[in-house]
């Protein structure tokens, strides 16, 4: 399966599967500058950042690089009308992409309408105003597979485009096996973004041979070269 994805995809069109992600809170502009150098120079799909540095990226990298925004990042407990907020501002300030975190603690309680209603919240608003995607972390290392494929399915049915694993910020990673969970439980109808722990590019290819495609990645400099490396043969 390796070799195959290997001799598939190019170099350039794994990068356009890969969301560099800078969420750090000690991250400092001089990193923010190297992550946007970054994106631009392999071609990742976007730059993933708080709400607070699009405005900052906007200024040094204009329009030459996509930009994805966190909302409700990393809890995911706040009231849908603020993360309607989040998702508006980011998307006015030049947001492609929105990457919302799904209500953990109602989910767990099986409120599971709030769920779907804070998600299409979402969705709707970031769409008005032209976001591309939403993605929804669902966090997988606090659910049980049936609650991974419970999470899925309101996912898809409050109409939006991608499932992810995790924030990264609460201890859990993405899973060649939690990716597999969400793949079925999409049945095709949205997309799987990997994120979560993901630094190397071995890393990341068992997670698309798995079904992911879309991986989130603070690494992504690393993934490519190893990536590169893996496609030479050394």
């Amino acid at each position: 399966m390796f070799t195959q994805i290997v001799e598939k995809l190019s170099v350039r069109e794994l990068a356009g599967m890969i969301d560099h992600t800078l969420l750090k809170p000690e991250a400092d502009l001089k990193l923010l500058d190297k992550y946007i150098e970054d994106t631009r120079r392999y071609g990742f799909k976007l730059l993933m950042i708080p709400l607070s540095l699009v405005e900052y990226v906007r200024e040094v990298a204009g329009r030459t690089i996509d930009v994805g925004v966190v909302v409700g990042f990393p809890l995911g407990n706040t009231s849908t009308r603020v993360k309607i907020a989040e998702a508006v501002e980011a998307v006015e300030q030049g947001a492609s992409e929105i990457d919302m975190v799904m209500n953990i603690n109602l989910f767990k309680s099986r409120n599971y309408e709030y769920v779907k209603r804070d998600i299409r919240g979402i969705v709707e608003a970031a769409k008005s105003k032209g976001a591309r995607a939403v993605k929804v972390i669902i966090e997988t290392g606090l659910l049980s597979d049936e609650e991974k494929r419970k999470a899925t399915e309101l996912v898809v049915e409050a109409g939006a485009d991608f499932v992810k694993t995790c924030t990264g910020f609460l201890g859990s990673v993405a899973t060649v096996h939690d990716v597999d969970i969400l793949y079925k439980a999409a049945s095709g109808k949205i997309g799987v973004k990997a994120s979560g722990g993901i630094r190397r590019g071995l890393d990341a290819l068992a997670l698309i041979a798995a079904g992911a495609s879309r991986i989130g990645t603070s690494s992504g400099d690393k993934i490519i070269e190893d990536f590169i490396r893996i496609k030479e043969g050394k």
